[in-house]
This record gives structure tokens, sequence and C-alpha cells, in this order.
């Protein structure tokens, strides 16, 4: 199946990812390259607002990624990954959520200047 959007991971996201034990970041890995070929709200979904958020649960975790699209390219639609946390419960705090949303914005400024 052809993906319907390419992944970038910022700097925190890639730290987030290296931080991790093998088998966790490769599940994670693994439903991200998911998520590009089907559309499954359990592995990709909308939080707010621009951002969206990767989720993987293993080992009782909940592993997410939090995420915003990047449609400037006419040619290929990318989901840029700001940062990422591990949870124990299913809620997402408010403030990585506003991280999220200044990361993105710090991204376009960065881009359309």
């Amino acid at each position: 199946m052809e993906p319907k959007f390419n992944v970038e991971f910022l700097e925190e996201a890639t730290g987030f990812l290296d931080s991790l034990d093998e088998k966790s970041r490769e599940k994670i890995i693994y439903n991200i390259y998911k998520a590009r070929v089907v559309n499954d709200k359990e592995l990709f979904k909308k939080l707010s607002g621009e951002i969206w958020e990767f989720r993987t649960l293993y080992n009782k975790k909940y592993y997410r990624l939090f995420a915003f699209w990047d449609k400037t390219d006419k040619t290929e639609t990318v989901v840029v990954s700001t940062h990422g946390i591990v949870k124990k419960t299913d809620k997402v705090p408010k403030s990585e959520i506003e991280k999220a949303e200044r990361i993105r914005k710090q991204y376009f400024e960065l881009k359309n200047s």
C-alpha cells in the first residue's frame, strides 16, 4: 500500500525515541508506519486544533508522539513529530498539547523566513 504521508521527526522527537528501549522503539516505529497506510484512530488521531498524536500502547504504557501537518509543499504531505511522552493513563496533559503548538509555530516561522 502507498503511504498517505511522510513523517519527519524533529530533534526532540528523535531524542525521545532514542531514550526508549529497543522493543518499545520498534513498536512505535511500526505503528507510525502502519498509520501512514491505514486510517486508524487508535494509532493516529487529532487532539486539538492543528495538533495530532501517534499513539502506541505497549507493555501497559501509552507512548505518544505529538505531531502536526505540513502541507506547504504541494507534491508531498509531511507529518512533523514534535516530541513524545510516556503515560500510564489515557489522558493527555494540556501542557504537552500547548508545547506541540509552540513548536509548530516556531517550525513555520523558521520555514517561512
